[in-house]
């Protein structure tokens, strides 16, 4: 007798930022990766750059989802006030946006990240960029190779939050 094979469930890992790094597998398995910008724009009000990173991870789910799980990277300090305050509110965003989905989210230490894809809990950027392109992944930028490296980390050591 075999057994029926489970569809994979689609995965949303981010590192969350101005340019926020993304990586998803779909439930077809496949993984593709990017960058998101919420820079705001020069008229828009305080919480524009909130509005749209609601709208795109409800277009994420709309074309890629039903979005099954959540992974982001969780910061415990920033060099800067502003990081720390833009940080802050899309993590607020992210999390209010999965809670009224019932989409678990967990967040992933930048150490774990880190040693995860490297076997450094302190690697630097150009480290995960080719530790990412060691996995054939062609990363933009860090960002994009964190959300990678989280997303990795997801489906080899979590299972996605099954």
């Amino acid at each position: 007798m075999t057994q029926p094979t489970q569809t994979p469930r689609t995965i949303l890992a981010l590192d969350l930022g101005t340019t926020t790094g993304w990586a998803i597998r779909g439930y077809d398995g496949l993984i593709t990766s990017g960058t998101a910008s919420f820079k705001p724009g020069r008229y828009d009000g305080g919480g524009m750059r909130y509005l749209r990173f609601t709208n795109w991870l409800t277009e994420i789910d709309r074309l890629s989802g039903p979005i099954g799980a959540i992974y982001f990277e969780e910061i415990r300090r920033h060099a800067g006030t502003d990081a720390a305050h833009v940080f802050g509110g899309l993590l607020a965003a992210l999390t209010s946006w999965g809670e009224l989905r019932g989409v678990p989210y967990q967040g992933v230490p930048v150490g774990t990240i880190k040693k995860f894809l490297t076997g450094q809990g302190n690697a630097n950027k150009p480290a995960m960029i080719a530790a990412a392109q060691a996995r054939g992944f062609s990363p933009a930028d860090d960002n994009e190779a964190d959300a990678i490296a989280i997303l990795l980390w997801a489906i080899e050591t979590q299972g996605g939050l099954t």
